[in-house]
């Protein structure tokens, strides 16, 4: 057995039942939602949308990295996109572990990542107001940019929002 067939045969099933084939690449509900890539997390689920509606970008802790930045503009000038909610959550995986951390537990396995910047989140409240700043003081998106931020709550589903 192959350690993807259990996908492909979950997508053969689904496929048979697809309905969003006259969707198109846009936002149709004008929103990117930075999250993390956490599976406890369902963007459309818990923000009441549906396939189509919505860009959702993902990365461990929820950051606005340089890519998150490229695609958000794609995603603006490109796709549809009017507003942009930044999503991190309880109980992130990334806020329990610092960057040397990460690096130690890779050397440990014989894997020297020290060129890397993972972007642990030693203060979640902080990294989410940089990141806010990072996209409202971009140059490169409209100044106008309706842009939030919000933590998600893992235990409660409930969005607690950062102004």
């Amino acid at each position: 057995m192959d350690a993807f067939d259990d996908l492909f045969a979950a997508n053969t099933k689904f496929a048979r039942k697809f309905k969003n084939s006259r969707l198109t690449g846009t936002a149709a509900r004008g929103l990117a939602v930075v999250t993390c890539m956490d599976s406890r997390i369902d963007p459309l689920g818990l923000l009441g949308l549906k396939p189509g509606d919505a860009k959702i970008l993902r990365n461990a802790g929820a950051r606005v990295t340089d890519d998150v930045l490229r695609t958000l503009i794609l995603a603006v000038y490109l796709l549809g996109v009017e507003r942009v909610l930044i999503m991190p959550h309880t109980d992130c995986g990334m806020a329990k572990v610092s960057d040397a951390d990460v690096h130690a537990l890779t050397q440990s396995h014989g894997v020297d990542t020290r060129s890397l910047e993972f972007r642990t989140v030693p203060d979640q409240d902080a990294a989410l107001r940089h990141d806010l700043t990072r996209i409202k003081s971009s140059p490169f998106l409209p100044e106008a940019l309706p842009v939030s931020g919000a933590i998600y709550d893992v235990h409660t589903g409930r969005l607690l929002p950062v102004h």
